[in-house]
């Protein structure tokens, strides 16, 4: 897709603002949620769920200051920035990425997983819609103006849309036929996909590089 022009890029950066603003409202309510009905169903998937949407959040607001440094000071004064989100977007995708192994090898070594949890369900089931949206905006606004940084945190929204149906699958099973296991093995699946993404970041890599 086309860089966009000066005349439209900082609609363009706004809109990305508020699409961080609305990450960060949504992923306060997530991590709550999942952190504390994960405790109380002794879930180590929901608990997981929670600690992935506070490393969105710390990713979100990396984000807002990038993107706040480039209204304040123009494209020019943006590469900087640009640079630091990445590296601190790809940090944080391998965080997330060891976190769902040693999440999943948690599980398994311990030959259970979830206990049931409505809160837990309800709450997964309305992230995937919400997280869905939030990527698809920022990775169109990221090839717009040309952000890896943009990017890393769109796959961290995809990342939290796939764990989000890892946790609809994995709560589903346990209360339908007691199958501990899916909820660790479907969220291995994703693993690569985060590194690969994470790897990108960090080296700024692909769109990053118009930004120089």
């Amino acid at each position: 897709m086309t860089i966009a022009s000066t005349d439209n890029r900082v609609g363009l950066v706004r809109e990305a603002l508020l699409f961080e603003w609305i990450t960060i409202a949504w992923m306060v309510i997530e991590a709550v949620v999942a952190i504390g009905s994960g405790i109380a169903a002794h879930s180590m998937t929901l608990t997981a769920f929670g600690l992935d949407s506070v490393i969105e959040l710390i990713s979100a607001v990396a984000l807002i200051w990038r993107l706040g440094v480039e209204l304040k000071h123009g494209k020019e004064f943006s590469a900087t920035a640009e640079r630091r989100a990445s590296k601190i977007g790809g940090g944080l995708l391998f965080a997330l990425a060891a976190y769902v192994v040693l999440g999943a090898a948690w599980s398994i070594w311990n030959g259970r997983g979830e206990e049931f949890s409505m809160v837990g369900l309800a709450l997964a089931v309305a992230a995937i819609p919400i997280m869905y949206f939030l990527a698809k905006r920022k990775i169109h606004l990221a090839e717009r103006i040309g952000s890896r940084a943009l990017r890393a945190d769109a796959v961290e929204s995809i990342t939290c849309g796939w764990l989000s149906c890892v946790v609809v699958v994995g709560l589903t099973a346990q209360y339908l036929v007691g199958a501990w296991w899916i909820d660790a093995v479907t969220s291995l699946g994703i693993v690569w996909f985060v590194v690969k993404e994470g790897q990108e970041a960090w080296q700024g890599e692909a769109c990053c590089a118009d930004c120089h």
